[in-house]
């Protein structure tokens, strides 16, 4: 039996600078791990069955990437060798659903570096990045498992080291439908790019990594009535910014006290975490390649 975490992710911007003839966005964003993870345990099995079982009830065996993720590499592996291993995987949500914090992509990519591991698949961090991005655009993140510089329509990854602070991150409970904000006339296409070394130096000589972006789904959440009571909520105390295309949205803290008052207040109202920044992924360091 191993125990594996997978932990949620925040946007700290997240730009559209353009859109593609296909029809796909050209981003822009950070992106850095928190210290709120689910936590995935799998156990070996004598046969070439793959069983999941969520403490989400709502996900069903058909929809979970985890199980998806397994197929994938069970099916990557049988190219090897005929020997087709199973494994029962228990998940135990800790990231709420639909919050714009990928815990259904982390708990993927845990589950592939996990069985690379379990199963002795000897797959390399690229081609492990390569089948994540059949599973979902922020999938292949997780694998690299190093806070990133986004581009492209997701796919460009540049590894980046940004100062581990505290955040306070505020669930809503209400779910976005993504497709859907990205579909939307009002929604901003063209951002001006920016680059990556003046980003990493705002952030790192202690001004806000708020200033000079912005996340461009924030004021399409807005529209929902518990999203901008939740903004209004967190706003109370300090900047507020959605995470991806919401419906979470965290600010920034100096320090762990300050984090605890603000989400000490926030609780009153909405689902409040205090998380700490990570610049490398928990599952990332139990892999066999730990690569920065």
């Amino acid at each position: 039996m191993q125990t594996w975490s997978a932990p949620a992710k925040l946007n700290l911007f997240l730009h559209i600078i353009g859109q593609r003839e296909d029809g796909y966005h050209l981003l822009q964003s950070a992106i850095q791990f928190i210290d709120l993870c689910d936590e995935l345990t799998f156990n070996s099995r004598a046969d070439a069955n793959i069983v999941c079982k969520n403490s989400n009830s709502s996900i069903s065996q058909q929809e979970d990437l985890c199980v998806k993720a397994a197929q994938l590499l069970q099916n990557k592996m049988a190219a090897k060798s005929e020997n087709r291993q199973g494994i029962d995987i228990q998940v135990n949500k800790k990231i709420p659903l639909g919050a714009g914090l990928g815990g259904g992509s982390s708990d993927a990519a845990t589950t592939l570096l996990a069985l690379n591991q379990i199963w002795d698949c000897g797959f390399q961090q690229q081609e492990l990045e390569l089948m994540a991005a059949q599973l979902g655009a922020d999938v292949p993140v997780f694998v690299r498992g190093h806070a990133s510089w986004v581009e492209g329509i997701g796919e460009q990854l540049s590894s980046i080291t940004i100062y581990e602070t505290w955040f306070v991150v505020v669930f809503p409970g209400v779910h976005l439908n993504t497709q859907q904000m990205f579909a939307d006339s009002d929604l901003t296409r063209n951002c001006v790019p920016i680059k990556i070394r003046d980003f990493l130096s705002m952030c790192n000589k202690g001004s806000s990594c708020f200033a000079d972006t912005r996340n461009v789904f924030e004021p399409l959440a807005r529209r929902h009535p518990v999203v901008e009571r939740a903004f209004q909520c967190l706003g109370e105390y300090a900047p507020a910014r959605l995470t991806g295309s919401g419906s979470a949205l965290f600010t920034s803290c100096a320090s762990k006290p300050l984090a605890e008052e603000i989400a000490a207040g926030c609780a009153k109202e909405f689902t409040a975490y205090i998380t700490k920044g990570l610049n490398v992924s928990p599952a990332i360091s139990l892999s066999e390649y730990n690569q920065p």
